[in-house]
């Protein structure tokens, strides 16, 4: 369906996203690894308790909530797959960090999950978070990278990804259930997503 010019009413209860996707088609040129107090794990077969907490630490504020709506046994299908890598950025001893890379399409990575907790933001760990993701999705044999961000994530988001490399191909409107008026996240999380009941 393609959406009329001008304004489209979101019923009350629901949340609008504006979705661009971005890819890149040849491994880029790696700058040297930005340094600092960093490590990335590779968690085999994450624990979903452990999984979660992390996701939700790292993009409650953003709106995330997919991975919270699944049922323990998709997200562990997902998760547990031999093509789905979970990483962990470890930051002084706490994981404060994710990176989910998805290689189930031939030739082809999908970042599925990528962010920092706010405590590290404005401090570089976010572009250790990508050059890994880099390093490690382009050391297999893939053609092509991508991503999508959305009008929720922080507006920072876009910009860096187009830094990195990436490059928008397509957009989308996302219309969900508002996960605030369910309880899949708190009430008072990204307070610039006004909820409307």
């Amino acid at each position: 369906m393609i959406l009329p010019d001008g304004y489209s009413d979101v019923p009350a209860g629901k949340i609008a996203a504006v979705v661009t996707h971005l890819e890149m088609t040849e491994r880029p040129a790696l700058p040297p690894t930005p340094s600092g107090p960093w490590t990335l794990r590779h968690v085999e077969k994450p624990d979903l308790a452990w999984y979660r907490d992390l996701y939700r630490r790292v993009g409650e504020e953003w709106l995330w909530f997919s991975r919270l709506r699944m049922s323990d046994d998709d997200l562990a299908a997902r998760l547990h797959h031999s093509e789905v890598e979970t990483h962990a950025l470890d930051a002084d001893g706490c994981d404060e960090g994710l990176l989910e890379l998805d290689f189930r399409e031939p030739a082809t990575c999908e970042i599925g999950m990528f962010g920092v907790t706010p405590n590290l933001f404005g401090s570089g760990a976010g572009r250790f978070l990508m050059h890994r993701a880099l390093e490690l999705s382009w050391a297999r044999p893939i053609r092509r990278l991508w991503l999508h961000t959305c009008s929720f994530d922080s507006p920072a988001a876009l910009p860096f990804y187009q830094r990195a490399g990436f490059r928008p191909f397509r957009r989308q409107v996302e219309v969900e259930n508002d996960p605030r008026l369910d309880g899949t996240a708190p009430r008072d999380v990204a307070r610039h997503v006004p909820v409307i009941e």
